[in-house]
């Protein structure tokens, strides 16, 4: 299908794009890679009046080592994140992961950014974001703020991104020797994950589940269970604690569940339980 017709504007800086954002209100969307707003906008399941491209914005794309956390610009591509040295030392499951998106294509094109901001439940970077336990930093015309992975995906393709801000870093602590496991179950190699796990062990055992609800998820109930001292088979059990997984044509809801399970106990185990 055809998109609806628009406006293009092209950002020449982080701030021309928030003030254009400002100008154009909800009626604007952000383009950076294109790969999760395009297909929507062809299906006419978004219709924005005006597309501002932040594409070319080369200083918010970058891979930083600040201490304690690695910093990523929310412009730096899926392939840079797969091929960066600092992040497969210090962050190894989230280079590993970006690995996995979609295809040479995509990656080449496709930003942690836009991934995040697209709040697509069935994606696999915001789980893995979200198992670190990262932090975003938004930049609007009041300033700079910070929002934890937990409180950023609000609901179905919604974040706590208010109209006029834009997204400008990823910041994930650092898990170099942590164990760690991406488990995804699929149909064929390219498709979006039926189910998906990402599990970090680092003292704490973060665990965030893929396409189990409205918006990526952290597995809570399978979290508290270890912190109490379940076994890796008795949390992975609880898995589906707080869920609403969808009904699709790949998959019943019932279906998921059992994968969550299985999924979760797997990763437990890879990360070391």
């Amino acid at each position: 299908m055809i998109p609806a017709a628009f406006d293009y504007v092209r950002a020449g800086s982080a701030e021309e794009a928030i003030s254009l954002l400002t100008s154009h209100g909800e009626d604007a969307k952000l383009l950076a890679g294109g790969h999760s707003l395009i297909p929507l906008m062809k299906l006419r399941l978004a219709s924005p009046a005006v597309l501002i491209d932040v594409a070319r914005l080369t200083d918010l794309s970058y891979i930083r080592d600040t201490g304690d956390h690695v910093a990523i610009g929310a412009l730096t591509r899926h392939h840079d994140i797969e091929n960066s040295d600092v992040l497969k030392t210090e962050v190894p499951i989230l280079a590993h992961v970006a690995g996995l998106v979609g295809d040479p294509q995509v990656r080449h094109r496709g930003t942690i950014g836009g991934s995040l901001a697209h709040g697509d439940p069935a994606s696999d970077l915001p789980a893995v974001v979200l198992a670190l336990g990262g932090t975003l930093v938004a930049k609007g015309p009041s300033g700079e703020r910070t929002i934890s992975a937990t409180d950023f995906f609000t609901g179905f393709l919604e974040t706590a991104l208010a109209p006029d801000e834009l997204l400008t870093e990823i910041r994930v602590p650092k898990v170099a020797g942590a164990g760690w496991s991406y488990q995804k179950f699929n149909r064929r190699a390219l498709d979006w994950a039926i189910v998906g796990v990402a599990a970090v062990k680092n003292g704490h055992t973060g665990v965030a589940l893929v396409n189990m609800g409205s918006t990526p998820l952290r597995a809570t109930a399978v979290e508290q269970a270890l912190s109490q001292g379940a076994s890796v088979e008795d949390a992975a059990m609880a898995a589906p604690e707080g869920t609403e997984p969808p009904t699709d044509l790949n998959a019943s809801p019932d279906y998921r569940r059992h994968l969550a399970q299985v999924l979760v106990r797997r990763a437990l185990q890879e990360a070391g339980g």
